[in-house]
């Protein structure tokens, strides 16, 4: 023990040292101002990100020992430590590498040429314990380990913690799969198919960091609860450039306040939405039901339906999102209306002959029209600047636009602007249809303009005496960069971090995306997820068994194949982590009710505490829920009450997606089963988020599925 604690020691020292040197250099970098200080901006992130990295390894630092059969033996922690006096000497091996892979793979039946599996606990910077497993004898069992139950028996805390100590076996061969599309990973409650995607970034980050980092990891989950529960995870393992969000946050600035029908939430979600938005943008797209009558100073012109038409067909053929395509809408109309007003003021002196004349005349003309109110109404009537919030909203609060559009009536609705998470890939689609809804700064281009012809005339001097080089290989600044890009290191630059850019930014684009709970999203969201990241590069956490969503995942593969074709893989969790054997029964036989097809996950562990129940009369149940809830507030860890909206203290089952708890108590499990398949989902969800304890106040008869449940005047175990 003391030579162990020595080593980790002088790990620890090593990483001060480290961590010192690190530093130092940041502060040295960040000594000087102005121009000099922004050309440091790089090397000063750089600096400031690995010593973040550091100081988040000190947390557990060196956590394992492997003992190989040829008598040496390596040192595994969440970072690589090597000795730089010692041609780099690995002392201590990031989890991720390579030659760490056995402390997570070795099993009895194959031991990878390992004889003993060592795991240290620690508190702070002490080794205070150690367990050994030995490798290599029949019948000792793969998931049974001391510390992967020490781990998993352990009082919950705030949040997620990482598993870098305990990874099994499956768990660890879907970390490092070499896969370069989308990875699939689908298992039951309990199975740790979040905290393996979690880890499966960490492992990508490693492996093609200079590929990924740049652009960052996007981590989309079900709620803020769950993205809060998960947030520690990835700055455990030393990663930060990840964004956290849920589908309802991505399209910036926009709030969520309302919830959709079933029968609306799925039709918003289905691909038919996408031909109806488009539908609804060239609704806008108008024709005049009479002529417009548009008065210049010399002339009257008549705005009508055939030139509107022809303007039309010209800007739709140009491919253009509606925004952008207005400017061709206008030339059209403005070149047949200067046209012709030339004709007419010109009518017996001018003709098109005398093109100088005849072109300064349109021009004039062009300019008055600019500023001409009836002709400016007119382009907005017929082709109007749109958003995307107001396109929508009027939509849907207007039953003729809904029937232009093709839409299904259920999406009308008064309040049109009171969205919905159905409503952010809708918003997301039209944002795309639409383009910028703000013309281009000409003050703005300008000054552009001017400064790169400034830096351009800079490297023009930097190049003037090329005569006097006799040297042909010689490069000069011009043969490696262009005025524009002098001009840009002259820029005042975006010093924000990278995770807080990309999330204002709807046109931020991802060289990975993490996408959990996936089954409750619909073929709207994929389309949002799939503009995100362009390279396909996806991993995919769900259980399709609890899908509640009506426009969620019946299959992957109906989901994916329209965007990956043949290029996505599919891996299953079998082992249950978190539920023990007793409640996993309870759950299982209600999983049995509405999907019987599914085989629910092997439990890992029993806890030796059977699940309970109680019915009590109406006026009993605030008095119930208080006294579990008093109950569990002695006990170490957490607990949460699940339940229908009306109960005291309680949350939704949905609102409880991907978490986990010590202690659970369920509340009217008939009531939340009464919502249909919806409702079968959600208490199956309920029963299975209880990592010790299960409890179950009813005050009908139970569902058939929980008859099982040990009838308990009691509310402690």
């Amino acid at each position: 023990m003391r030579t162990e604690q020595n080593y980790v020691a002088g790990l620890q020292a090593r990483l001060d040292a480290e961590r010192a040197q690190v530093k130092r250099r940041y502060a040295a970098a960040l000594r000087g101002n102005g121009q000099d200080l922004v050309d440091r901006d790089v090397e000063v992130r750089a600096l400031a990100k690995q010593a973040r990295r550091l100081d988040v390894a000190d947390h557990g630092l060196c956590f394992g020992r492997l003992d190989a059969e040829s008598g040496e033996h390596s040192y595994i922690g969440r970072i690589g430590l090597f000795d730089e006096e010692n041609d780099f000497e690995p002392l201590l091996l990031d989890w991720r590498a390579p030659a760490a892979r056995p402390f997570y793979v070795a099993t009895a039946a194959n031991p990878e040429h390992m004889r003993r599996r060592r795991q240290f606990h620690s508190r702070g910077r002490q080794v205070v314990a150690f367990t050994d497993e030995v490798l290599g004898r029949p019948g000792t069992g793969e998931h049974g380990d001391a510390a992967l139950l020490a781990a998993v028996n352990a009082p919950r805390g705030e949040g997620m913690r990482d598993i870098v100590a305990t990874i099994q076996a499956e768990q660890d061969e879907i970390i490092r799969l070499d896969h370069p599309g989308v990875l699939v990973i689908e298992g039951g409650p309990g199975t740790g198919k979040t905290v393996v995607a979690l880890h499966r970034v960490a492992y990508l980050l490693y492996t093609q960091r200079e590929r990924m980092e740049r652009h960052g990891v996007l981590v989309v989950g079900p709620n803020p609860a769950f993205l809060h529960h998960i947030s520690r995870v990835l700055p455990s393992l030393g990663e930060s450039n990840v964004v956290f969000t849920t589908t309802g946050d991505l399209v910036p600035g926009l709030h969520v306040t309302a919830e959709d029908s079933p029968a609306a939430a799925r039709v918003k979600g289905s691909l038919a939405m996408v031909d109806v938005l488009a539908a609804a943008v060239a609704d806008r797209q108008r024709l005049p039901e009479a002529p417009v009558t548009v008065e210049l100073r010399d002339v009257v012109l008549r705005l009508d339906a055939d030139i509107v038409s022809w303007a039309r067909e010209e800007a739709r053929g140009s491919g253009q999102p509606h925004n952008e395509a207005r400017a061709v809408f206008t030339d059209i109309v403005a070149y047949v209306l200067t046209e012709r007003a030339a004709a007419r003021i010109g009518r017996g002196w001018l003709t098109r002959d005398d093109r100088e004349a005849w072109d300064n005349l349109c021009a004039d003309l062009r300019t008055e029209l600019a500023e001409d109110a009836a002709f400016l109404a007119a382009l907005d009537e017929f082709w109007p600047i749109l958003t995307p919030e107001t396109l929508l909203a009027q939509l849907y609060s207007s039953p003729e636009r809904l029937r232009a559009a093709g839409a299904d009536p259920v999406l009308a609705r008064a309040d049109g602007a009171a969205w919905t998470v159905s409503d952010v890939p809708l918003l997301d689609e039209l944002a795309e249809l639409l383009g910028g809804d703000r013309p281009v700064d000409p003050t703005a281009e300008r000054e552009r303009a001017a400064e790169i012809a400034y830096a351009s005339g800079v490297l023009d001097l930097m190049v003037g005496r090329a005569d006097m080089m006799d040297d042909e290989d010689h490069l000069f600044a011009t043969d490696l960069l262009y005025g524009s890009d002098l001009a840009d290191r002259f820029v005042e630059r975006d010093t924000r971090e990278l995770a807080e850019r990309a999330a204002a930014d709807r046109d931020w684009t991802y060289r990975h995306i993490v996408v959990d709970e996936a089954q409750e999203l619909s073929e709207m969201d994929w389309r949002v997820l799939m503009r995100r990241c362009p390279g396909r590069s996806f991993t995919i956490v769900g259980d399709l068994a609890q899908r509640r969503s009506a426009a969620g995942a019946t299959a992957w593969g109906a989901m994916l194949e329209p965007y990956v074709p043949s290029r996505w893989a599919y891996r299953g969790l079998t082992v249950n982590y978190r539920t023990p054997a007793e409640i996993m029964a309870v759950a299982g036989a209600v999983l049995a009710e509405f999907a019987p097809g599914v085989r629910p996950p092997e439990s890992v562990r029993a806890c030796g505490v059977q699940p309970w129940s109680r019915q009590v009369a109406d006026d009993e149940i605030a008095d119930a829920v208080a006294e579990f809830v008093r109950d569990e507030a002695g006990r170490e860890g957490t607990s949460v009450v699940i339940g229908p909206p009306d109960v005291p203290g309680a949350v939704s089952a949905a609102q409880t997606k991907g978490l986990e708890f010590d202690a659970v108590l369920v509340v009217d499990p008939d009531r939340i089963l009464a919502d249909g398949p919806r409702g079968a989902a959600e208490l199956y969800v309920a029963l299975t988020r209880a990592t010790q304890r299960l409890g179950v106040l009813h005050r009908r008869p139970l569902p058939a599925a929980l008859a099982g449940l040990a009838a308990d005047n009691r509310l402690s175990a």
